[in-house]
């Protein structure tokens, strides 16, 4: 692939603005690292619940399969590989997932989602030193409220945003980069919830990014 790193950072800038002001509280030696994870993600999940016919994003989440594969064996392709790959962390494991993830384009239950949550808990504490690997439940509700708000879920968008809400887990444990997106989920939520659209008001993000890296 000819495209550097930098072009899948800035789609993902572009699509949580709101995380510029989220980041300032990860240190800056790891920024661009936390930022290509969170790419990394968003990328799977286009390709496993975008578009309206499922077959472009399954030859993708296969390319994705092979890729990962082939970064635990120290080559790469993909130019977030760059930021990633050198780091020890079970990219194969999460390359094993992508089937799983695939699976759940009509029908993502947590029971279908979770071979695909143990693997990013599994990565996310790899890449944060010192980390537990979170609970796989607390990433199956991050994984729905990307998909609620990605507009491929369907349904009560106003309601489900409200359930999502009610049921989110506590944060504190989980690895901070992962704690920062998981605060701005939950902004977004909100705004979902009380029948608006996109992100919450700025100051809204850095008190909830605040609290975040608080651990509160």
């Amino acid at each position: 692939m000819a495209e550097g790193p930098d072009s899948f950072l800035e789609k993902w800038r572009a699509r949580w603005p709101e995380w510029a002001l989220a980041e300032v509280f990860v240190p800056a030696a790891r920024r661009e690292e936390a930022l290509a994870w969170l790419s990394l993600r968003q990328e799977l999940l286009d390709a496993a619940w975008g578009g309206s016919d499922p077959r472009p994003g399954e030859a993708k989440l296969g390319w994705w399969q092979e890729e990962l594969e082939a970064w635990a064996r120290g080559m790469r392709r993909h130019p977030l590989g760059t930021v990633l790959q050198a780091r020890s962390a079970p990219w194969d494991r999460l390359g094993a997932s992508l089937p799983f993830l695939a699976a759940t384009r009509g029908q993502p239950a947590a029971a279908r989602l979770r071979p695909f949550a143990e693997a990013v808990a599994a990565v996310s504490a790899a890449l944060e030193p010192d980390a537990a690997v979170p609970d796989w439940e607390h990433v199956v509700h991050g994984l729905r409220a990307q998909r609620l708000l990605g507009g491929a879920a369907g349904g009560d968008t106003r309601a489900n945003a409200v359930s999502l809400l009610r049921e989110w887990p506590g944060d504190a444990s989980l690895p901070l980069p992962d704690r920062l997106f998981s605060a701005l989920l939950r902004a977004r939520l909100r705004v979902q919830a009380s029948g608006g659209d996109g992100p919450p008001v700025r100051i809204r993000s850095l008190f909830e990014a605040w609290r975040a890296a608080r651990g509160t």
